[in-house]
Order: structure tokens, then C-alpha cells, then sequence
């Protein structure tokens, strides 16, 4: 069956800033390889703040999704979030026994575990229930796949690397009056909330400068807490990618990634990147090459300032957004019925 019409379900689009609106970003702009496309998002509901990041809205009316999707008359259906929109999407494809895929972008039973007092072992019965009924499930790393079949989330499980605009974050952006502080250089790239462990990087003892780009919930206390960090809330485009060139390595303290797309985005910048050895530093970074990984950061962090600026750069060049696109495009199914499904989860790791 011939797939010309893809609907798109994401409870995450613009105006936030994340690695999950970049990719869905990048791929409607290249139309999935030739498809026509429509993103169903919270921007076309009535939407309310998420509670503890306001500047994330969700739709508050997810049953008119139904009726939307059904007008739109999709040949194949990627949902690609768990929030209201992406469950309204996944009970209704569900209960059609329609064929639909998935992605796994967000570990959102951490998420949940780390605000309210949710047991992880319900947070990932939730995502068994969610990725349970999908043909394929995206992923963007072979060792979160690994994580994944042991949590049993999931039915076929595709990796799905990311892709990095190499042009755009290169090393020749370089100018050091981006940031005029004393050397060596610590950058982290991201929202600053309470799992991304940022903490962990701002508390290291370190010579030189730590640069903090991005915003979110917690910023305001941790700001007031390291005054002495510089602070340059969101930059976007050239300007980011001025950033990242004026650095002189990325700080990545993160555990709850699933991939991380600020990690290729300096290394495409020729930033060698210091880590903790979770899922997405584990698969970019090789140690003493184009970075460092140790469960303790600050080690993390001397090691990998003598990696080399053109080993991270030549990792970033293998990461191109047309075998990502092609990945995806090649792992939808048709929203025809589908037939009778194994449930033991499987992996398909190309």
C-alpha cells in the first residue's frame, strides 16, 4: 500500500525547545520523504500551562482529536508523545484495531517519579500499555532499546538515531567574544529543570567559566544559588551555534535522556563532551576520543577537555538528517487493521 497522507500526534511542539520539536521539526520540513504531513498539536486546541513548566502548554480538549485525524484521512499515524493528545490518539487507534507507530523521546515515568509520588513500576505499566499496541516503536539509541526490552515496552523496537545540521553548528563559528570569560570554557545546552540534574554540573569545583544556555523551571533557584555560572537563557540558530564554537567543552550531567541532540550539536561545534555514562553519552562518546563518561562528572570533565575537537567533529559528521528521515519513513505501516500481534518485544536494531 502506497503511504502518501502521515499524521503526526505530538503533545510537544513549538514554541518549546527541545531535541523531541527538533527532530519532528526537521522532519516535516524534508515531508517524511515525499509524504504529505499534518501535526496535530497542542497549538490547535484549547490548551492549558503543565504543572511545574508553565511554558509548556497541553491541549485540554484531546477528545477533538478524533474527528480531526478522521477529516485529515491519514494513510499511516506516528504518535509521538504520551501526553493527552498522543493517549487520546493511541485509545482511539487502539480501539479501531488500526496499525499505528510510536516513539520513545522522553523517559516520562522518571519525569513523573521526580515531581509527584508515582512508583516508576506505574509509570513504565504505562508505557507498556502505550507502546504495546504500536507496529514500531522509535528509539533513539541502542542501549535505551536494551533498557526498553528489559522493561518489556514495546512490541518491535527500530533504532532511530538523530541527526545533527553540520553546517550550521560547525567549528569555524568560533569567535571568542561570544563569551568573554576566563578559560577553560564549561557549557551546558539545555532546559533547566530537576531531571536534568544540572546541579551536578554547576557544584563541580573547576577552573575557568561554566556557561549555563537554556531556561525552565528550575533556573531561577539554581541561579541564585551559583550566581558565579554565566546564565544565557535560550539562544537559537547562529547564535546557539556561536556558543557551542566559543566553548571549550560540553558538560552533560544528565541520566534521563534518551538521546540528547545538544550532545552532536557540540560535537558538531568540535566540543569534546564530559558525561555520565547513560544512554546517549554511552552510544556518541568514546572515551579519551571526542570525550570523556565517569559516574563521577568533574573526573568527567578534566578527562575530557584533552579529547580531540576534530574526533567529536568527524562522530557529528556520521549523523545526517536524511538517514534519519529515511529510518523513519521506511518503519511506518499502513493504518489499515492490523492482524494478530505477538506480544513478546522484540528489537530491530539495523
Amino acid at each position: 500500500m502506497t503511504l502518501n497522507r502521515l499524521a503526526i500526534v505530538t503533545d510537544a511542539w513549538h514554541p518549546q525547545t527541545n531535541g523531541v520539536v527538533n527532530t519532528l521539526t526537521r522532519l516535516v520540513e524534508q515531508r517524511a520523504q515525499g509524504l504529505e504531513v499534518a501535526v496535530f498539536e497542542p497549538g490547535g486546541f484549547h490548551s492549558v500551562p503543565l504543572p511545574s513548566y508553565p511554558e509548556i502548554r497541553v491541549a485540554r480538549d484531546p477528545w477533538l482529536l478524533v474527528g480531526r485525524l478522521r477529516r485529515f484521512a491519514p494513510d499511516a499515524v506516528h504518535v509521538a508523545t504520551e501526553g493527552p493528545l498522543g493517549v487520546a490518539a493511541r485509545m482511539w487507534l487502539g480501539r479501531r484495531g488500526h496499525r499505528f507507530t510510536t516513539s520513545f523521546h522522553t523517559r516520562f515515568p522518571e519525569y513523573v517519579a521526580a515531581r509527584l509520588p508515582v512508583p516508576l513500576a506505574a509509570g513504565y505499566a504505562f508505557e507498556r500499555w502505550f507502546h504495546g499496541g504500536a507496529e514500531h516503536t522509535l528509539v533513539g539509541t541502542r542501549s535505551l532499546i536494551g533498557e526498553l526490552l528489559e522493561r518489556r515496552v514495546g512490541r518491535r523496537l527500530v533504532h532511530w538515531p538523530r541527526g545533527v545540521d553540520t553546517e550550521l553548528f560547525h567549528p569555524r563559528r568560533r569567535r571568542l567574544d561570544v563569551l568573554p570569560f576566563p578559560r577553560p570554557l564549561w557549557l551546558h545546552v539545555g532546559r533547566i529543570a530537576v531531571e536534568k540534574s544540572i546541579e551536578k554540573f554547576l557544584e563541580l569545583d573547576l577552573p575557568g567559566t561554566k556557561v549555563v544556555v537554556g531556561d525552565g523551571p528550575a533556573r531561577p533557584e539554581l541561579e541564585a544559588r551559583f550566581p558565579r555560572a554565566i546564565w544565557r537563557g535560550w539562544r537559537r540558530g547562529e547564535e546557539l551555534a556561536e556558543h557551542f564554537a566559543a566553548a571549550d567543552c560540553f558538560v552533560f550531567p544528565s541520566r534521563t535522556d534518551t538521546f540528547g541532540n545538544v550532545l552532536l550539536e557540540a560535537m558538531a561545534s568540535g566540543l569534546p563532551v564530559a558525561a555520565v555514562p547513560a544512554p546517549g553519552p554511552i552510544d556518541l562518546v568514546e572515551e579519551g576520543v571526542n570525550g570523556a563518561l565517569d559516574d563521577d562528572l568533574g573526573a568527567a570533565c578534566r578527562r575530557a577537555l584533552l579529547a580531540s575537537s576534530q574526533a567529536a567533529r568527524r562522530v557529528a559528521e556520521g549523523f545526517g538528517w536524511t538517514a534519519a528521515h529515511e529510518r523513519f519513513r521506511a518503519h511506518l505501516v499502513p493504518l489499515q487493521p492490523a492482524a494478530t500481534w505477538a506480544t513478546r518485544p522484540q528489537a530491530v536494531v539495523h
